[in-house]
């Protein structure tokens, strides 16, 4: 192991539903593992898909290829020895499998919200994101308006957990309960990390 990774990298994929504290998490545990001295990138499909699509429509063709291209640039990184924490929604169970196959050294982390408050926590996010992510406020709430009244919102794509469903993995290596506190769940996934790579635990080497 050199420069705080292990040879061959790897991959933890942060899932889970919109509002399900992902994000926040997968953040918070990227920080920590710089804050060890490691040699970590964290990508965001919401940072990411602003260089693919300038205009995003979040159609199921246009996340196809959005996943495509960002399971390929983690899969380089984790080719170079680096350890990459890979934030995004990825509903189709497919498409996880999809990285999982590309990338020898692989895991996904999965926050499981209920819908309801997943739902619960985007009708009060009525600010940008603190990170700057493209995230559109109240979405549930506006999809489900869509639904009933067939009105189409500007700039509302297919919504993940209202339009299209979330697909469960259950062979997903780390599961996290999104209603406990954010260092509750860091420190779940940074103890997995400790068994699933060897020689990782104990700080950088």
């Amino acid at each position: 192991m050199a420069n705080g990774t292990v040879d061959g990298g790897w991959v933890l994929w942060f899932t889970g539903l919109p509002g399900s504290g992902k994000s926040t998490i997968a953040h918070a545990v990227h920080a920590e593992l710089l804050g060890q001295g490691r040699d970590v990138v964290q990508l965001v499909m919401d940072e990411r898909r602003k260089s693919y699509f300038p205009k995003p429509a979040y159609t199921e063709d246009e996340r196809k290829v959005a996943y495509e291209r960002i399971a390929h640039e983690a899969a380089e990184l984790a080719a170079q020895g680096r350890g990459v924490i890979l934030d995004a929604t990825g509903h189709r169970l497919s498409v996880r499998q999809e990285a999982r196959a590309l990338i020898p050294r692989f895991a996904e982390v999965y926050v499981n919200c209920p819908l309801p408050e997943a739902m619960r926590r985007e009708a009060v996010r009525d600010q940008p994101h603190p990170r700057g992510y493209a995230v559109t406020p109240g979405m549930y709430q506006k999809a489900l308006l869509r639904r009933r009244t067939g009105v189409e919102i500007p700039g509302l794509g297919e919504v993940v957990g209202v339009d299209v469903p979330f697909e469960e993995d259950p062979e997903a290596e780390c599961v996290l309960d999104a209603l406990k506190p954010v260092p509750e769940n860091v420190a779940q996934v940074l103890t997995f990390l400790d068994g699933w790579l060897p020689g990782y635990a104990g700080g950088a080497a």
